[in-house]
């Protein structure tokens, strides 16, 4: 086992890596997706012009980033290096730190919604507090200040005392003490209920959106589906978006009859995973 799956968030990383693999790469896709939504991000996103002649590349990148602070954790020499790298890219203007809360906040909730909605199991209360103290743990490496101190949206007790605790145990023997917080406290629930109020407020169209859309579901998604999926990858992603955000990006509904399809495949495949499990 590596040593992120040793510390206090074993249980998440075993969920990731080992449990839902393809799953967690979808959900982490979407939560990429859904960052789309958010003007400022989307400014930032398309003016590299990486993301839109590039998506996969950049994707890919953001992917490894996180399986293998997941994997190997943030005190390990490749853990730290990642986090390093992670405060340089995001060090620059505009990039304000409640935008590194809500990217963060995707990146960590809808890999579990993807999977609650369409794995082959839901995920456990276990598993959904690991996941909340890695949260915390990765914020305090980036710096991120507490989100009870940039606008009140959580309790203090959400991403208070926790997060100190997390950062210094996240790896190590003292892990029940934090894990116990974190369960008695807001949790991932919270960060949640803030996510969905950031979005509210925030969310609008811009033509960057729309163009980091286009070039995402096109190449992109295509490639992080089934076989047999892959041609129909543009109508297949809006299905999988939620109103909030196809409004943000301009995103028709797909039809019914689609989006039924779209429904039948992942609900065959996720209870053939069950009957294998």
């Amino acid at each position: 086992m590596t040593a992120g799956t040793r510390g206090a968030y074993r249980a998440y990383a075993r969920l990731v890596l080992e449990t839902m693999p393809e799953e967690s790469r979808v959900g982490l896709t979407l939560g990429f997706v859904r960052t789309f939504g958010i003007p400022d991000i989307a400014r930032v996103l398309a003016a590299t012009g990486r993301m839109t002649n590039e998506p996969r590349g950049r994707a890919k990148a953001t992917g490894v980033a996180m399986f293998t602070l997941i994997g190997k954790g943030l005190d390990s020499e490749d853990g730290r290096r990642v986090v390093d790298g992670l405060r340089r890219v995001h060090d620059r203007p505009g990039i304000t730190p409640e935008l590194m809360h809500y990217v963060l906040a995707c990146f960590t909730v809808c890999p579990l919604r993807f999977i609650d909605a369409h794995g082959h199991r839901a995920v456990t209360e276990a598993e959904r507090d690991a996941a909340y103290l890695f949260h915390l743990s990765l914020a305090d490496a980036l710096g991120m200040p507490e989100l009870s101190s940039l606008d009140g949206e959580l309790a203090g007790e959400a991403t208070g005392g926790a997060t100190g605790d997390a950062a210094g145990g996240a790896t190590g023997d003292a892990a029940g003490g934090v894990a116990g917080d974190a369960a008695g406290a807001d949790g991932l629930a919270g960060v949640e209920r803030w996510m969905r109020d950031y979005e509210t407020r925030h969310f609008a169209p811009t033509d960057a959106g729309r163009a980091l859309w286009a070039a995402t579901s096109k190449g992109l998604l295509a490639a992080r589906l089934p076989a047999p999926l892959a041609p129909l990858a543009s109508v297949f992603a809006a299905s999988l978006l939620d109103r909030p955000l196809r409004e943000a990006l301009t995103v028709r509904r797909p039809p019914a009859p689609v989006r039924a399809l779209v429904t039948y495949a992942l609900r065959a495949r996720a209870r053939a995973r069950r009957r294998a499990a």
